[in-house]
């Protein structure tokens, strides 16, 4: 599998390299996001199986890497991204995840208890799987606590279908019903989950990770 890493710390770059090399897989490394965006958008470039970043990253060791992300997913969203970092970036990781959530991970690097866990969380993430730290789950949903037991059934289905990454007009081609009848019912479904209107928060996406959580589907 061709891997591509984007990480600054030399150690770190080095021992990911060795351990997934061992492992039979083409890797190569980046120690800058930018220098990461720019081999991945140049006319003709391959892109990876999989892509691991850290989120902080040179020059301002913020989020850049987290950034370099969500930019690569929007030009391709087939790209499997496993975000390894120490750090939750709450408002980029919701972006992240806002397109669906297939083939997406983000895991502490503290909390990973040994290696065969994260050839594991590598191995589900190139495949389409979703792994995702609880923690990041935590910090990510802390606007997000009401229960979801206040959903009507046809609420729950209907958020069951955006964590899906179904667009209104899917959700409502598949349950047979007006476009009108979704809107309303994902009104719905934000109001309960106390998710009011907010510039800065990506609603659906918190919406879709509570249930997510709910449901087990993060690990």
């Amino acid at each position: 599998m061709r891997i591509v890493i984007a990480e600054d710390s030399v150690l770190l770059l080095d021992g990911l390299t060795r351990l997934l090399q061992a492992e039979g897989h083409d890797v190569t490394g980046h120690r800058t996001a930018l220098e990461m965006v720019a081999a991945l958008t140049t006319a003709g470039a391959t892109l990876p199986e999989l892509l691991v970043t850290d989120v902080r990253m040179p020059p301002s060791h913020t989020d850049e890497g987290l950034r370099a992300a969500v930019h690569l997913r929007s030009l391709h969203p087939e790209l499997p991204v496993l975000v390894l970092s120490q750090y939750v970036e709450q408002r980029y990781a919701a972006e992240l995840f806002a397109r669906g959530t297939r083939g997406l991970g983000y895991v502490l690097k503290d909390r990973v208890a040994d290696v065969d866990e994260f050839l594991d969380a590598v191995a589900r993430v190139a495949g389409g799987g979703t792994v995702l730290d609880p923690e990041v789950v935590s910090q990510v949903l802390a606007r997000s606590r009401h229960d979801l037991a206040d959903l009507t059934p046809r609420e729950r289905e209907v958020l069951a279908l955006m964590a899906e990454g179904r667009s209104n007009a899917a959700i409502a081609d598949r349950l047979v019903v007006g476009p009108a009848a979704v809107e309303k019912h994902v009104t719905n479904i934000l109001t309960k989950l106390g998710l009011p209107p907010d510039a800065d928060a990506h609603r659906r996406v918190l919406a879709v990770l509570r249930w997510l959580d709910l449901n087990g589907d993060l690990r």
